[in-house]
């Protein structure tokens, strides 16, 4: 989304998009469990419900994101213990292999695609040996029935609600076979992988 409409739709974000992604948040967790001291990264941290979950857990979290609305009540849930930045996900300020997890939770398929791939390499690049990359995006199916179909409906409304770039980088996104794609272009490993909502959404963990 543009930033235009995350000024919008921070206010209620949470309200009627958070309960639809909480079952993938759990799930990434559960993917690489969180432990005491570890540096978390997430890139298009949004309203910072993630990030929270991890700080809970002894993490020192980092966020990343484009919207100044969205980082605004991120910082209310995270506080002053978490480091907070608007920026450019395609140019990130961070040193080489610092993090011991970078996260991307529904970010890549809002992007063009020179900038998602961009966004992989600067993941691969400050993420440590022997850390992981989680990204949780849209998955390009095979889409079953009812489940996926319901899922996919569900996905697609929302996704032309969010405007004519927002949808064209979806569809984009998806006819370039998604997470698939830009894990096998970029030479990651896949460590674990869990596709839901009846193949119409992927979950990656990976290794650089």
């Amino acid at each position: 989304m543009g930033r235009n409409l995350y000024r919008k739709t921070a206010r209620w974000y949470d309200t009627v998009i958070g309960p639809l992604t909480d079952e993938l948040r759990a799930t990434g967790l559960q993917m690489f469990p969180a432990t005491q001291g570890m540096l978390v990264l997430d890139v298009g941290c949004g309203t910072g419900t993630l990030l929270s979950l991890y700080q809970k857990a002894g993490c020192r979290v980092f966020g990343i994101d484009s919207s100044p609305a969205m980082l605004e009540i991120a910082r209310k849930k995270v506080g002053n213990r978490a480091e907070l930045r608007l920026g450019d996900a395609s140019q990130m300020p961070y040193p080489d292999e610092i993090f011991d997890l970078v996260i991307a939770v529904l970010a890549l398929h809002e992007m063009r695609a020179p900038t998602r791939s961009a966004v992989i390499s600067e993941a691969k690049r400050i993420v440590k040996q022997d850390g992981r990359i989680l990204v949780i995006d849209y998955h390009p199916g095979p889409i079953q029935f009812p489940s996926g179909w319901l899922s996919k409906g569900v996905i697609t409304f929302f996704e032309v609600m969010a405007g004519g770039e927002h949808f064209r980088n979806y569809r984009d996104f998806l006819a370039r076979r998604g997470l698939p794609s830009l894990i096998t272009t970029h030479q990651l490993a896949v460590d674990k992988m869990k596709i839901v909502n009846g193949g119409s959404l992927g979950l990656f963990l990976l290794r650089p």
